[in-house]
């Protein structure tokens, strides 16, 4: 069984690459950062996330493998993300993957995006006990997963149109606080009142059960984004602050809430948080308190673990690797790939 796995990840606008031994025991794990690149525009843009990942890939896979101080003759196979993403950034770290796996004569493996945020977690909580529910949340993804076991996953619910990440950033652009808007909304609410304004909870009721099981853990942002947005046309003398505590309140209400349901519902023994927003600190407050009320186990990975890395792909390229084996070299880029769900 190989143990040493170097994990690619340029998805979006991370480039990244670490080496993880056994999906446990990071060795290192390098990341460089597009945020100033991108700033300026207001989002990713693709074309320069792109040239970014041609200019950064080999530097920072060296210094992975420097760094943790190994030879490329030592590791015994290389991941990386083959979707969903950004299909030009994607393509440059799977064809760096491709072309180590022949150079090194190492199995190459096919790893996706959401799947390795699954295992976040697991990098610092070896002894995670299955199933446990995972609420996924980032800047184009908010689902709910049902982890029944390794690679073998049941998709609750996800969002119907916004993602909450991506509703941050809509609203932070509104309220003229710059990207990414997460942690500046995450910040700015820390000084505002969060129940200064009631905005609405998406798909979310009192009696969960009363709900269609197919919107009962789907989430929907795009009318509460606007709702923030109407409120600002209409009184543009609001305080910014209370204004993003109270937004921010409504997404994390929401999440939490749905997250609450489906532990009730699958009867799972851990609800387990991942995705870049899982950095927000009010969503990780309340979550922690949502699993005391509940008497399960919190799964929180560092905030380090939350945004994109490659210490994540590794680690789920290991599980893929030791249970499917290798992925065939034709395997392309897949920008909309779905996350490989084993039962519905």
């Amino acid at each position: 069984m190989s143990d040493l796995i170097l994990g690619i990840e340029t998805s979006c606008d991370e480039t990244a690459a670490a080496v993880v031994e056994r999906a446990q025991i990071v060795h290192s794990s390098v990341i460089s950062s597009q945020v100033d690149r991108h700033a300026p525009f207001g989002g990713v843009v693709p074309e320069i996330a792109g040239r970014a990942h041609v200019e950064d890939l080999i530097p920072v896979v060296a210094e992975a493998i420097v760094s943790a101080g190994l030879e490329d003759r030592d590791l015994d196979a290389v991941a990386a993300t083959t979707g969903p993403g950004l299909v030009g950034s994607l393509l440059i770290g799977v064809s760096a993957a491709k072309a180590l796996s022949l150079v090194l004569d190492i199995p190459f493996v096919s790893v996706n995006h959401l799947e390795a945020h699954l295992y976040a977690a697991f990098l610092e909580e070896s002894d995670l006990k299955l199933p446990l529910v995972v609420l996924l949340v980032s800047g184009g993804h908010t689902m709910l997963v049902l982890m029944e076991d390794h690679c073998r996953y049941r998709l609750l619910g996800s969002t119907l149109d916004d993602a909450a990440g991506e509703a941050f950033d809509k609203v932070a652009r509104y309220i003229g606080l710059g990207y990414p808007g997460g942690p500046v909304i995450d910040q700015l609410a820390r000084e505002g009142d969060r129940s200064a304004y009631e905005y609405p909870r998406p798909l979310v009721q009192e009696n969960p059960m009363s709900m269609p099981e197919d919107r009962r853990f789907a989430f929907s942002f795009s009318g509460l984004k606007t709702a923030v947005v109407n409120h600002l046309r209409k009184d543009s003398e609001v305080c910014a602050a209370d204004v993003a505590a109270s937004f921010q309140e409504a997404v994390v209400d929401t999440l939490v809430t749905k997250a609450r349901w489906a532990v009730q519902h699958t009867g799972a023994r851990g609800l387990c948080l991942g995705g870049g927003v899982a950095a927000n600190s009010r969503l990780r407050e309340r979550f922690i308190d949502t699993c005391d009320d509940l008497a399960i186990r919190a799964f929180l990975p560092s905030r380090s673990m939350c945004t994109d890395n490659a210490a994540m792909v590794a680690a789920a390229g290991w599980w893929r690797l030791s249970m499917f084996g290798r992925s065939p070299l034709d395997t392309g880029a897949e920008p909309n790939q779905g996350l490989p769900v084993s039962i519905r």
